[in-house]
């Protein structure tokens, strides 16, 4: 079940499918798969500038996952003219699951994509890849050499504000090819940080 917030932004909280096969003795006839639904209750992005300073760190953390509660999201502040290395990591603090660990073992069937204010960022230039064909400077790619999103980098143009959004889409079955988009797949994540560029 997907999560839907308010609050000044919009933020969709999804889930991973993960297939686990079922057993049974003595059976002989084809095995089901049965999708398991995850909750994700933290994301991470960490900014890593390329040479000298101290990583950027904002987060999303939904504590009761499904529940009531709101999740608390931090802004995101970057450095102006800075080149900077993004880590995405996510986990289920209520199972005690590394989620990220889950998304490296199935990179084929997933694909981060962000959009942002224009002009935040000096490259990738525009507003970014969701709902649209701009690019991102992805550098981790799946065994099909298709981009990832769990690594990615980016260099911050003039200060100013706007807003920061991370997608995660599940593309399982094929789904996932040079050309898909945004539009395809369930998603597992949807994020919106506010973003200041000082």
């Amino acid at each position: 079940m997907k999560q839907s917030f308010k609050n000044s932004l919009f933020i969709f909280l999804g889930v991973i499918v993960l297939p686990w096969a079922l057993s049974s003795c003595g059976d002989d006839e084809p095995i089901a798969e049965e999708n398991v639904e995850e909750v994700i209750t933290n994301v991470t992005l960490t900014f890593s500038p390329v040479g000298e300073g101290s990583p950027v760190v904002a987060t999303f953390v939904d504590a009761d996952g499904d529940g009531v509660m709101m999740p608390d999201i931090s802004d995101l502040s970057l450095a102006a003219n800075t080149t900077y290395e993004m880590a995405v990591t996510l986990f289920n603090s209520i199972e005690g699951e590394d989620i990220t660990e889950e998304i490296e073992e199935e990179d084929n069937e997933h694909q981060f994509f962000f959009s942002f204010t224009d002009g935040s960022f000096s490259s990738p230039t525009g507003t970014g890849n969701i709902g649209g064909s701009g690019t991102v400077n992805y550098s981790d790619m799946d065994e099909n050499n298709l981009p990832v999103g769990l690594i990615t980098s980016w260099t911050t143009g003039d200060a100013s504000s706007g807003t920061f959004t991370v997608v995660l889409k599940h593309q399982p079955d094929g789904q996932k090819t040079a050309t898909s988009t945004s539009s395809v797949g369930e998603t597992d994540v949807e994020i919106e940080w506010p973003l200041n560029i000082q």
